[in-house]
């Protein structure tokens, strides 16, 4: 054998193996992606970075084919990574909603009923974005994917956890939720 066939086996063994991750990381994509964007939008009340943030993260994954090759479930391995960039973006645009919520709350007098409706309800959903910043991640984490559809058992695969655990987990999460909701604004959750 001559070393430019043994350079073009490898070549050609190399391409088979990257059709493989390819063909992985697009039925994971398929199966996964609208699930972890609407996730991701309710965290981050951005559909647009939403989306950009589940592409990194399915990027992420095609750049680490030996997780596709390993027994660690790969779905709570991209939720948790999901959850993890969504909070880290939430963090990064604090300082940036804040400004917006006290242009948003100058214009109040100005908005017509409907507007009203559609501006309280945003209120709301920043007051409990506030809120799940204010937990221990792990909690938000939870809440998230729980309100995400997550069914208990990949609740657990995905934070690591017993899957014993996760009802007790989630009932404190929730109560300490609530607790801070209404310790910062004073009202029903």
């Amino acid at each position: 054998m001559q070393p430019e066939e043994i350079a073009l086996e490898g070549t050609a063994a190399a391409m088979a193996g990257k059709d493989r991750v390819a063909v992985s990381v697009e039925l994971l994509f398929r199966e996964h992606y609208a699930r972890m964007v609407g996730m991701l939008a309710r965290l981050t009340g951005d559909r647009a970075h939403s989306e950009e943030i589940a592409s990194d993260v399915f990027h992420k994954l095609s750049q680490r084919p030996a997780l596709l090759h390993g027994a660690d479930d790969l779905t709570a391995w991209i939720y948790r990574v999901a959850t993890n960039a969504g909070f880290d973006a939430l963090r990064t645009n604090s300082r940036r909603r804040k400004r917006e919520e006290a242009a948003s709350s100058a214009g109040l007098h100005e908005a017509v009923p409907d507007a009203l409706d559609s501006l309280l309800a945003e209120e709301r959903r920043t007051r409990v974005r506030a809120v799940l910043e204010s937990l221990k991640p792990r909690d938000a984490q939870l809440l998230l994917l729980r309100a995400n559809g997550l069914a208990y058992r990949e609740l657990a695969a995905t934070l690591g956890i017993e899957p014993g655990s996760v009802g007790t987990m989630l009932a404190r999460a929730e109560a300490d939720f609530e607790k801070k909701f209404r310790a910062r604004y004073g009202e029903q959750v």
